[in-house]
């Protein structure tokens, strides 16, 4: 609930925002975000499937 009310605050500071040098450089630090947790995403999955397919030995 609280990451919904954040999300909404960003979308009106976004929608308040006229100088395009600033939203050029939000959309940046954006797609850079985006970028870096499809990266995180991607390696927590190679390494869920890598101890499903070799469990430790215990």
């Amino acid at each position: 609930m609280a990451q919904t009310f954040e999300v909404e605050r960003l979308k009106r500071d976004i929608d308040a925002q006229s100088d395009p040098e600033v939203l050029r450089a939000l959309a940046k630090e954006l797609l850079k975000a985006w970028f870096g947790e499809k990266a995180s995403t991607h390696q927590a999955i190679q390494e869920q499937l890598k101890t499903e397919c070799h469990p430790p030995f215990g």
